[in-house]
């Protein structure tokens, strides 16, 4: 679980199973294989697809709230009323949390077949 500032906000994220099937649910397409796509933003920034990243972050923080009745998407975002896509802390910790909690092999400890 990790807390997020958007805008004027703090918005608990957790990147759990719920996290992929939110997103599949609300967009149509598989939050791993968009998170692999913006994976190519180190080599070209241009790349960056800001949309899709604040669709993971609804996802995430959506799955926090299970149990809970939650905004859909487009509710949830005219509930901000700015959001600094610059602010290099709001994407690290943000692709930090889906690293940490999708892709567990990476842990140390981790063993290997």
């Amino acid at each position: 679980m990790r807390e997020l500032n958007i805008g004027d906000q703090k918005v608990r994220v957790r990147a759990t199973p719920l996290a992929l099937l939110y997103y599949k649910q609300e967009f149509r397409t598989d939050l791993i294989g968009d998170l692999t796509i913006m994976e190519k933003v180190k080599d070209d920034p241009t790349k960056l697809d800001t949309l899709a990243i604040l669709q993971m972050v609804w996802a995430m923080a959506k799955a926090d709230n299970f149990g809970k009745e939650f905004p859909s998407f487009e509710t949830w975002l005219g509930s901000f009323e700015s959001i600094d896509i610059a602010d290099p802390a709001f994407m690290i910790s943000a692709l930090e949390e889906a690293a940490n909690g999708f892709f567990r092999s990476g842990v140390k400890g981790a063993t290997k077949k």
